[in-house]
């Protein structure tokens, strides 16, 4: 079986693969749930299995791990007649000394609305990792009524506007502003619930649709693959026209009138941002936007990174409890997770030498072999102390696994836009690094599946040389030097079409071509 590796003349960046990988090792959990065995990864901050850090985690540990459906199995046997999943399960006391029960616990924090598209999001990557048709193909069902409920049901559909609403929470997070009428953190609906449109709920429904369409068109469905393509694109107009501001997504678009003085909330950039351009909901000048905001606030603010959960955070203690402070958790505290789709997103929006400083930022970071959940913006690590949650892991998947993402689809630059690796964009951004040689190659484990190719920049002849291993219908994106525009590109000697593109100030070349075994592509400029 090969394995997932980089090799660069970087060792920095050589690192990241092993440690993100140590990280993420030990952060697995096995249960036998009901007598069927389970296997997955763990919350960083508690021993429970959330379909939502989970579903982002396999965006790291697909690269090696075997079993990537009994946890989405699990999920889907637990659904609900009404459609809706629970968010976490566990067979692990959580709240030690006072919990000591062992149960079986399953719990869905009713002010949540992105839970089902996340399911949809894991059985999508399990699918591209195992290839197994029959399998993907019994849980269509599953995600049919996850999305009848969520567009339905009055608590997750804003009928008015036609997008998903959730209760006035700090962006995906689980607990929603109450005006002090609740003691402590809140988690239920109630009367009094403060209703809004989050821009990173609706980004979420709109990648689902589009992987639910894909699926479909796979299946040979052409009915319900342009139904839910259709979906996506009405979502997407409408969620673009109503939460951007001009300059990034509007952290929460009232649908209550509340006022949350001590804030300018119209100037809170929020963690869900770059997700929004990493799953596809924003234009490329969104991203442009988005992303300058992220470089200016790097620079403006003095904290050590820009990956705020929120910036301007809220006033200390508003949501309930004393300890969320300014710059703490998901009020303003720097998260690797951000971190990583920032540099996922400038990799693909001409940003790429920013996204380079940024995984370079987080390997500084982790040179300790650890890594947090979240940071004060000072630097200062997550403890138990200064958490809300009953743990704080020292080796944070969450946040490693989205670095690992951008890591491997953007500056290695091959992404899987099938199953198996038969259909891959490789795009190396190789020249953003300032290496000249490469190596790379993209296992799922729960297959062997892989794509390998070896990276050559011959600066004296201005002419790169990508030996690929591996049967793919390949479209190439390749970054060129700057300045550089691309004269020929052959494929085992024979010319192949191409095309120049500028992405901002980045030169690409495009070229598609079938890989049957090996090829050698050779690009002169």
């Amino acid at each position: 079986m090969k394995q997932t590796f980089i090799s660069c003349s970087n060792d920095r960046l050589n690192v990241l693969v092993p440690r993100i990988k140590q990280f993420l090792s030990c952060d697995t959990t096995e249960y036998d749930m009901f007598g069927r065995h389970v296997r997955g990864y763990r919350s960083p901050d508690a021993p429970s299995i959330w379909i939502r850090d989970y579903s982002d985690m396999m965006r790291g540990f697909r690269y090696w791990e075997t079993d990537m459906k009994s946890i989405v199995d699990h999920f889907a046997e637990t659904q609900t007649a009404k459609g809706w999943f629970f968010d976490y399960f566990t067979m692990t006391p959580e709240k030690v000394p006072c919990e000591r029960e062992n149960w079986a616990k399953y719990v869905r924090v009713p002010v949540e609305a992105d839970v089902e598209y996340r399911f949809i999001k894991a059985a999508y990557m399990a699918w591209q990792a195992t290839g197994d048709d029959a399998w993907m193909k019994s849980l269509l069902p599953n995600m049919e009524r996850a999305l009848e409920y969520i567009m339905t049901d009055t608590w997750r559909w804003d009928a008015a506007v036609k997008l998903v609403k959730r209760a006035y929470t700090m962006d995906t997070w689980d607990f929603d502003y109450t005006a002090g009428r609740h003691p402590w953190l809140n988690f239920q609906i109630t009367p009094h619930t403060f209703w809004g449109i989050m821009h990173g709920d609706n980004s979420g429904y709109y990648e689902a649709f589009l992987q639910l369409s894909d699926l479909y068109a796979h299946l040979k469905n052409t009915k319900r693959s342009e139904h839910w393509r259709k979906e996506a694109e009405d979502l997407r107009r409408r969620a673009n026209k109503l939460c951007f501001n001009g300059k990034f997504y509007t952290h929460f678009v009232k649908r209550t009138p509340v006022t949350v003085k001590g804030v300018n909330e119209a100037r809170q950039l929020s963690l869900s941002n770059p997700m929004d351009i990493n799953r596809g909901m924003a234009t490329h000048a969104m991203a442009v936007s988005i992303l300058k905001e992220y470089k200016k606030r790097g620079r403006d603010t003095g904290a050590f990174a820009e990956w705020f959960s929120i910036d301007p955070p809220f006033p200390a203690g508003i949501w309930g409890d004393e300890k969320i402070v300014k710059g703490m958790y998901c009020n303003g505290g720097i998260m690797p997770l951000v971190g990583g789709e920032i540099a996922r997103a400038a990799f693909e929006h001409g940003f790429e030498q920013y996204a380079v400083e940024t995984l370079l930022k987080y390997e500084e970071l982790t040179r300790s072999n650890e890594s947090y959940l979240w940071y004060f913006p000072n630097g200062e690590h997550a403890t138990i102390e200064t958490s809300t949650s009953p743990d704080s892991s020292p080796t944070d998947g969450w946040g490693s696994s989205a670095m690992l993402y951008a890591l491997m689809e953007g500056l290695a630059g091959i992404v899987d836009q099938h199953k198996l690796y038969t259909s891959v964009r490789l795009s190396p951004r190789w020249v953003a690094a300032g290496c000249a040689d490469a190596r790379a190659c993209a296992t799922y484990g729960a297959s062997d599946a892989n794509f390998e190719y070896a990276f050559a920049h011959d600066t004296a002849a201005n002419r790169i040389t990508i030996e690929i291993l591996g049967a793919a219908d390949v479209a190439l994106h390749l970054l060129l030097p700057e300045g550089a525009r691309a004269k020929t590109v052959t494929v085992n000697g024979k010319p192949a079409a191409h095309k120049n593109e500028k992405i901002e100030q980045s030169p690409y070349v495009n070229s598609s071509f079938t890989v049957k075994k090996k090829a050698v592509v050779v690009v002169s400029y």
